[in-house]
């Protein structure tokens, strides 16, 4: 069964001042990631602000970040929406362009129950040959899918490998693990969450943060493994407040307002979501400063 590894990076789309991609940042990004120790990119997530990508853009990014990376890492696309159909359809075109995954939300705003929910994973998987990695994100969704329910679809189809778990509830997430043991794959939806993940048998984390503290990140999850707790935990501490001011509002306006000041060129969200305030913007400034990043504020 393929593995991703222990560091899947949420990438986010760069868009340039007329609010297309930046295909040149993009480069730039992959090869930072790449650098900092990822070992898959997920594409098109929401921290890559999926829900305002058209179909193209999507197809475009998946085959220029595989092309990218090559051998160095996993690339997993985020294919699905609430609808199954076009679900099917994008995972279908991804799968031609050689993608390694995908990552399959639970379909949000329609709110199918646990057994429509189960229906319309078993369908996407029924349709692919490629891993899937189911995303349980309740706060955004507004559906939580079940351990029970997990645990039907992996027994029932050999391609879904594993989940992005962010309920942010530690008796789900430990249910998950003494249901649904290794080789199904558990990682941490919320970089803060990783380190309490690990320790229930967590195999790693989908990360925001690791596009600024990627090293930081990998040497934690490795520290764990290697018996060295203590380590882990220091580094787990040292990087919280990071990990909290990256979601002071809404992801991914933070992150790209922090790779901003850090001297990169990724432009605003796409609307919905607004430029980030000026409160938040000075809590940003604030940890990274105290955290050692020298800060471009102009």
């Amino acid at each position: 069964m393929i593995h991703f590894g222990s560091l899947i990076t949420a990438m986010i789309t760069p868009f340039s001042n007329d609010d297309e991609i930046n295909w040149k940042e993009v480069d730039r990004i992959v090869d930072k990631l790449l650098e900092d120790g990822s070992d898959s990119i997920l594409v098109s997530g929401t921290t890559g602000e999926a829900p305002t990508l058209s179909k193209k853009e999507k197809l475009e990014l998946f085959a220029r970040i595989k092309e990218r990376v090559g051998n160095k890492a996993k690339v997993i696309a985020g294919t699905t929406t609430y609808c199954t159909k076009e679900s099917i359809e994008l995972t279908k075109e991804a799968e031609k362009i050689g993608v390694d995954g995908i990552l399959a939300t639970a379909p949000y705003y329609n709110r199918p129950p646990q057994d429509g929910l189960y229906l319309h994973f078993a369908k996407i998987a029924s349709e692919t040959s490629l891993p899937i990695i189911v995303y349980n994100i309740p706060s955004r969704t507004a559906v939580n899918v079940l351990p029970e329910t997990l645990k039907r679809l992996a027994n029932d189809y050999s391609n879904i490998v594993g989940v992005k778990e962010a309920s942010g509830d530690m008796n789900q997430i430990s249910t998950i693990r003494r249901i649904l043991p290794h080789p199904f794959l558990l990682y941490s939806g919320d970089d803060s969450m990783t380190l309490p993940l690990l320790s229930v048998g967590g195999d790693g984390v989908i990360s925001v943060a690791s596009h600024i503290v990627g090293k930081e990140i990998k040497e934690m999850i490795n520290s764990y493994f290697k018996g060295d707790v203590n380590r882990a935990s220091e580094l787990h501490l040292k990087l919280l407040p990071i990990f909290r001011v990256l979601f002071v509002t809404t992801n991914p306006i933070p992150l790209k307002e922090a790779l901003n000041l850090l001297g990169y060129n990724v432009g605003k969200c796409r609307l919905p979501l607004n430029p980030i305030d000026a409160k938040s913007r000075a809590d940003l400034i604030k940890v990274l400063k105290e955290y050692g990043f020298e800060v471009n504020e102009g």
